[in-house]
């Protein structure tokens, strides 16, 4: 089923790579392909067999096997192995965009796009042809990956059902260093959902029942940022599953740790 994607991406797109392994006693595949949006080799690590398609998103400069690593994928291995989600774990290019130090402002936001493209024509569609045409996708992230998660979801909601954003900041100009342009305002939940009028979009968004944007109150979290932008969602309309959690809850792995099976179990 995987192998049609050679078809979707045509022919730019190399023969993905296939490998498959045990992990944590669930089923665990690699797969890569040449991405033509990112003209580079891009890895997705999937795990489990069945259920609704979790996409995770790593934080900062992470790779693809970060939720792993530090173990949040043991975390919620019991939703996994019962079939209730299928998770697809991709990789970032932070680093050759808003985190590279040396980088033009403009080729940053570039590359940003690139990106944005890349999970949107390559990499959901392979979730799809990994499950089903009917298979509902929620993309998942913590930190810098809850940023896009949120985002990929606001500018695509027909294409992605929902987002779990944990620890997030919505304001891409936290990582812009001062730049502003058009591109940054278009990739900047904070900035553009105030300003969207068009129905077909917001439409799209209130009708999603996953909306979940969580944050502890402890040592490194925002929860000031997070307030702003629930409010910048209830002013459009939207409705979303908003919880701060407490001060011994900080900006680091255990959170998430807590966080992410207490959403899956509790609000899917």
């Amino acid at each position: 089923m995987q192998r049609n994607a050679i078809e979707i991406y045509g022919k730019r797109l190399r023969k993905p790579v296939y490998k498959t392994t045990a992990s944590l006693g669930m089923e665990k595949q690699i797969t890569a392909w040449y991405s033509p949006s990112l003209d580079k080799e891009m890895p997705v690590a999937t795990y489990g067999h069945f259920g609704f398609a979790l996409l995770l998103v790593p934080t900062a400069g992470a790779d693809y096997l970060e939720y792993e690593r530090f173990g949040l994928i043991e975390a919620i291995a019991p939703f996994i192995t019962a079939g209730k989600i299928k998770v697809f774990s991709i990789n970032s290019i932070n680093n050759e965009s808003w985190l590279h130090a040396d980088m033009l402002p403009e080729h940053k936001a570039i590359r940003h796009n690139q990106f944005n493209r890349y999970v949107y024509e390559e990499v959901i569609p392979f979730v799809r042809n990994s499950t089903s045409m009917d298979t509902m996708v929620y993309v998942c992230g913590a930190s810098l990956g809850a940023y896009h998660a949120m985002n990929l979801f606001l500018k695509r909601p027909d294409i992605i059902n929902g987002t779990i954003s944990m620890s997030g900041v919505y304001d891409l100009t936290d990582y812009t260093k001062g730049y502003w342009d058009e591109q940054v305002y278009y990739n900047s939940p904070i900035h553009y959902i105030p300003n969207l009028a068009d129905a077909w979009y917001l439409d799209k968004i209130r009708a999603s029942h996953h909306i979940h944007i969580y944050s502890g109150s402890g040592k490194y979290e925002d929860p000031e940022a997070n307030k702003r932008f629930s409010r910048v969602l209830w002013d459009k309309g939207i409705w979303h599953d908003f919880q701060l959690w407490g001060s011994d809850m900080k900006h680091d792995w255990p959170t998430w740790r807590m966080m992410l099976p207490y959403i899956l179990e509790n609000k899917f």
